[in-house]
């Protein structure tokens, strides 16, 4: 992309699901950039990648060619971004990481845009984006918080293998072919068991000692740091992983300080931002993850009283986990740094 009028925009992991997906996203929300550079590993380097109507040139990220940069992107592993986030913050830029390396940093704004945009302004370099199941959360849970208040979570997910990477996709479209054509079917590579035609209560990894994935841990962590939530709000969550491509769906039971009727939470949710409310179940219209891949708001609906407590509800959820899970989010921040002028262009 030719230089112009704008902010220099670096991606670092371009050629990644999700660094593509950025690519994409800056392009349709015609982010106000003089130059787009696709940063990607050595083997990569020269590939070319579309871009809008542009073909870009990718380039390893050196201490030359992170010059000049006013807005980094990065999506491309944690110990990637470790090493290569303060780097960039050194000569000039500000980071927005999409991996869990930042996250949970005290020091480092976990910043969703229709939630907690002011987070953004105290940065110090780095903004961190959120685990993707917890992207598509908050869009939902946050404005039920400020009209009743939440007091209980429990959280169901049901997530696409697209929130693995390119190799659990592959792996999911070979496996399905196989058990289809009646074929022995290949070991799995990147899960512990099948994936095809299967549902793992397993989303990462066990450490020792504990019963909760790091996924599981994550979502918790997260939910409580962008909501600001102290121990007096209870949450649990359960993290599965579906033979579905892209949209990470979630089964919701909130427990409220104030008593929420489905219709008032029906209202709240329709007037939110990022929010798409589709709930007529006797229609057959409700959130299903093929209708959410390639948008960029959460779908809600199934909402409903839970007969067991007054002031509980159960909601089902649907969102692209590559867009407002990863990308579209990241590039929300940026457009957030533009419009309130918390970054200058080189």
């Amino acid at each position: 992309m030719m230089a112009g009028e704008g902010h220099r925009v670096g991606v670092l992991g371009a050629t990644g699901a999700v660094g593509s997906t950025i690519l994409g996203v800056l392009a349709e929300r015609d982010f106000p950039a003089s130059e787009v550079v696709p940063f990607a590993s050595s083997r990569s380097n020269g590939k070319q990648i579309e871009y809008g109507d542009s073909i870009l040139t990718c380039v390893a990220p050196d201490d030359e060619t992170i010059q000049g940069i006013d807005i980094l992107i990065s999506s491309a592993g944690g110990s990637v971004s470790e090493e290569w986030a303060p780097r960039f913050v050194d000569a000039g830029a500000v980071v927005i990481d999409n991996t869990s390396f930042w996250r949970m940093h005290e020091d480092v704004p976990l910043v969703v845009p229709e939630v907690n945009p002011e987070a953004a302004e105290r940065h110090k370099g780095i903004i961190a984006n959120p685990n993707c199941t917890t992207a598509v959360m908050m869009v939902a849970m946050a404005p039920i918080h400020r009209e009743a208040g939440l007091e209980r979570l429990v959280i169901s997910t049901y997530q696409a293998v697209s929130g693995t990477g390119q190799k659990a996709v592959e792996e999911l479209k070979a496996q399905s072919a196989q058990v289809l054509a009646s074929e022995k079917v290949s070991p799995p590579a990147v899960y512990p068991h099948r994936i095809a035609f299967n549902v793992l209560p397993q989303v990462e990894t066990f450490k020792d000692g504990d019963d909760y994935t790091t996924e599981e841990r994550k979502v918790m962590a997260e939910t409580r740091k962008i909501l600001g939530f102290g121990e007096e709000v209870g949450i649990s969550a359960t993290c599965a992983r579906v033979p579905v491509m892209t949209g990470h769906s979630e089964s919701i039971n909130i427990q409220t300080r104030e008593d929420l009727s489905p219709e008032d939470c029906r209202q709240i949710l329709a007037d939110a931002p990022g929010v798409a409310v589709v709930d007529d179940p006797g229609k057959g219209r409700y959130p299903i993850a093929s209708e959410a891949a390639g948008r960029n708001e959460v779908l809600v609906g199934r909402i409903r009283r839970d007969p067991s407590h007054e002031r509980c509800l159960n909601l089902w959820l649907v969102g692209d986990n590559l867009r407002k899970g990863a990308a579209t989010n990241a590039v929300q921040v940026a457009e957030l740094l533009v419009e309130r002028g918390w970054i200058s262009p080189t």
